[in-house]
């Protein structure tokens, strides 16, 4: 097979910087271009089980186009391709050793830019060396590590290759389509492109989506409530692929848009490899540089400590973990080398409050945290004569009033469950007007039919951002209630028992309707005696 001829392929050249005649892609063009990439695999319907080689695809695509735009840059300076290239590389050697920023912010030797990639035959070896090529960056560029390096374009089943030849080329020419440099595209549109086509690959993938991927209107009203102040710390430990933590930096940058260098940091961990990477990727593509993603077990390996027995503290936690999980005992709880469990420990069945409680124990003495869990994190075991650690857990956070309030959500929501789902608020430092307080909010009615799933409404992430602004009790919607109320109740802090969202059909009494009935008969005999004394009169004349 021979090489492809890009000679006349404007998009393809490094171009002058920067470049008025620059193609500029909007997020409709990012979307339907990227998503038509997926599909070219096997058709939408297969296009989620391969996204763990799409999007490290996508995101070298980013990554050799911007070298592009910053190599021109250095032609321009330096007046030749060789110099540039020497000059780079040297800088690039040196940044390492001493740590400092180099002249361009990923370096991508000449040999595995992306048009090698697009030139390469698909002979059997194309896969090896895509491989091949995201390796040697990786290893280049240490920001990079387990981001481009995990996945093996080679790899086989059974003894047939998982994405064959013939796909891969089909793949990167698509995506050849279009630049994705720095004159091309924002980062925030690039970001916004990425997200959407991580929600297709969840509408395609069922359970196993909720490991990654949290819809995007709930992570919107969680950032909207959290509203992260200037040079704020938001945490996240079950971070999935970044989406709660970019959230709520964006709308920090949407919401102050002068002062966007006091932008927050965002920190997060993932225990999957595959995951982890998408978080990395989508950072770096939202051009959140400074993003902090760990990987590894949250539970049984914190990475963010202050010290080797204290965990880091942050000002916000937004996070959506696994629902119920099962796998810690008394044991581990028993064992727990960070304090975190103080409040009691969990049941077996479910992990709910011990994430509930790393997340107190990482957050600042003023911190807040909204946190998704099951709807049963918040009422089970209340009512029971039998002891029960879920309840007493939740009994302890509302007498030492941390609970600031719980947001019922609609159901069938989230791509790994059709039950509703809540956003526990936690605050370690209530202002004075909402001690003794918990505003609890029902948004069951506020969702738009979809497939596959139903949206949350923008409806519904004003009407919950708006009553918790104003802390207060609105028919309905929400209502305020005091410690003494969720004692009342055993400690159930379900939002719908408390706020009706139906609609009332009132009955009225008996003898009420009766008496109307009478009053109705004898006005209308009075008006048929009127009307017959007119038609006498007529007849008469």
């Amino acid at each position: 097979m021979s090489k492809k001829d890009t000679s006349t392929d404007p998009v393809q050249t490094a171009l002058p910087f920067p470049s008025e005649n620059a193609e500029q892609l909007d997020i409709s063009t990012l979307e339907t271009w990227l998503l038509d990439a997926a599909n070219t695999i096997r058709g939408a319907s297969d296009a989620p089980k391969f996204k763990d080689f799409i999007l490290p695809l996508i995101f070298y695509k980013r990554l050799s186009d911007v070298f592009d735009d910053e190599f021109a840059k250095q032609i321009a300076e330096f007046g030749d391709e060789e110099s540039a290239r020497g000059i780079i590389a040297a800088d690039h050697e040196d940044a390492l050793k001493t740590g400092r920023n180099p002249i361009v912010r990923f370096y991508i030797p000449q040999q595995y830019s992306w048009e090698e990639l697009r030139n390469q035959p698909a002979d059997g070896h194309l896969g090896e060396f895509v491989t091949e090529a995201m390796r040697e960056v990786a290893r280049l560029n240490p920001r990079l590590e387990g981001v481009l390096n995990v996945k093996d374009f080679n790899e086989t089943q059974s003894g047939q290759r998982t994405l064959d030849e013939d796909r891969l080329e089909a793949l990167i020419e698509v995506l050849s389509r279009h630049r994705l440099g720095l004159q091309n595209t924002e980062p925030d549109i690039l970001g916004r492109a990425y997200e959407y086509l991580l929600r297709k690959f969840a509408e395609g993938q069922g359970q196993s989506a909720g490991e990654f991927y949290t819809p995007k209107e709930v992570g919107w009203l969680m950032a909207r409530i959290i509203n992260p102040e200037p040079y704020a710390m938001i945490y996240d430990p079950a971070c999935g692929s970044g989406g709660l933590l970019i959230k709520g930096r964006l709308l920090f940058e949407q919401t102050h848009t002068d002062e966007k260098s006091q932008a927050p940091q965002i920190y997060g961990q993932e225990l999957t490899p595959t995951t982890y990477a998408m978080a990395k990727m989508n950072a770096f593509l939202h051009d959140f540089i400074g993003a902090d993603i760990q990987i590894g077990d949250t539970f049984r390996n914190p990475k963010f400590l202050a010290n080797n027995a204290t965990l880091q503290r942050f000002d916000y936690v937004m996070a959506n973990p696994m629902w119920n999980q099962k796998e810690y005992d008394d044991d581990f709880y028993d064992n727990d080398s960070w304090q975190r469990f103080i409040f009691g420990k969990p049941p077996s069945s479910s992990a709910d409050w011990a994430w509930v409680q790393h997340m107190h124990a990482s957050l600042k003495d003023n911190g807040r945290a909204a946190i998704v869990l099951d709807t049963g994190a918040v009422s089970r075991g209340s009512g029971s004569k039998q002891t029960n650690r879920e309840r007493n857990i939740r009994k302890k956070f509302v007498e030492d009033d941390l609970i600031e309030g719980v947001i019922l959500l609609p159901e069938n929501l989230f791509y790994n469950t059709t039950a509703p789902g809540i956003i526990l608020l936690l605050n370690r430092s209530k202002p004075a007007g909402r001690k003794g307080e918990i505003l609890l909010i029902n948004l069951t009615n506020y969702f738009e039919t979809q497939k596959p799933k139903n949206v949350l409404t923008d409806g519904g992430i004003d009407a919950a951002t708006e009553v918790y602004n104003a802390w207060e009790s609105l028919e309905k919607l929400s209502r305020v209630i005091t410690l003494e109320d969720a004692q009342k109740t055993d400690y159930n802090l379900s939002p719908s028992q408390f706020v009706d969202v139906g609609d009332k059909v009132e009955h009225r009494p008996v003898n009420e309707i009766l008496a109307d009935l009478t009053e109705a008969r004898i006005t209308r005999e009075k008006a048929d005696n009127a009307l017959e004394e007119v038609l006498i009169h007529f007849e008469i004349n």
